[in-house]
């Protein structure tokens, strides 16, 4: 009799964990389309033409990165009680909804790169440094603050951003020329403002 409620536990945090990680992949994979971290490896890319320690270091510093977002979201969870977390949310997604929309410039990032670090080091580096406060690192959080599972999120946020970046390292502008960017982030952002107006109405 107790293996039934024990298995449908396990299902339900199953489906839970698969949710956190795939709608992580999907808003993060959008988002970081046309951002100035995904400008950033195209310069990067060009700068140095060694695709593989670029990858690599894109991926060493965005779960590092994500990793301090996932913890702070779920941090803010055991502070804010269950009804103003859902406003906070709520609010966060649709700012997100309105913030996704507005371009991003590369700035002087390439100026912050430190040759004498070495590919990867400076890849690690410069790439952490600019997802501080960047959309993708913000919406972590957020996605970490929504779902339990926040280390789930942080995989498919993780996998979102290489998605995004590890083709246009290989690929370069011709990839970045060819997609829609605009269309992207209009589909970005309606998944975000759904996602604020689901918590608003205290859905899910």
């Amino acid at each position: 009799m107790a293996k039934a409620p024990l298995g449908t536990l396990r299902r339900g945090l199953l489906s839970g964990a698969m949710e956190a990680f795939l709608i992580s992949v999907g808003v993060v994979a959008l988002a970081e389309m046309g951002d100035k971290t995904q400008l950033l490896a195209l310069v990067l890319a060009a700068r140095f033409r060694k695709p593989w320690p670029i990858v690599l270091g894109i991926l060493v510093a965005t779960l590092a990165n994500h990793t301090l977002a996932g913890a702070a979201g779920a941090w803010v969870t055991t502070v804010l009680g269950p009804q103003m977390l859902r406003w906070v949310l709520g609010g966060s997604f649709l700012v997100m909804a309105v913030w996704i929309l507005i371009p991003d410039k590369l700035d002087d990032l390439e100026q912050k790169q430190t040759p004498r670090m070495g590919i990867f080091g400076t890849t690690v580096i410069a790439f952490f440094l600019a997802e501080m406060a960047d959309k993708t690192q913000i919406a972590t959080a957020m996605l970490a603050a929504r779902y339990s599972a926040w280390w789930w999120v942080v995989a498919g946020t993780t996998v979102g951003m290489m998605l995004a970046d590890a083709p246009v390292v290989w690929l370069g502008e011709r990839l970045v020329r060819r997609v829609p960017i605009r269309a992207v982030h209009l589909v970005s952002a309606a998944i975000f403002a759904a996602l604020g107006v689901a918590a608003l109405a205290g859905w899910g």
